[in-house]
């Protein structure tokens, strides 16, 4: 019984790091999206003179974000 009972306990251990792992490679996979859309409207932004709708459609990011970047490139 005891013996049971400590295996299921590992089994659900487990199984919620495995969780936990796979929400974080997920977190750290969409954080690393985001910054190449991000890098990609950086440089339409350098090197077009596209406006930010058309970069927004282009790098997959809202027009606020690509304003957003706009105004830290006019720095």
């Amino acid at each position: 019984m005891l013996a049971e009972n400590l295996e299921s306990w590992a089994h659900k251990e487990r199984q919620v790091g495995r969780q936990e792992a796979e929400q974080r490679l997920k977190q750290e996979a969409d954080q690393r999206v985001f910054e190449s859309k991000q890098n990609a409207a950086r440089k339409l932004i350098a090197r077009t003179e596209m406006d930010d709708q058309a970069i927004a459609e282009i790098a997959g990011l809202s027009v606020e974000e690509v304003n957003m970047l706009r105004a830290e490139t006019k720095h």
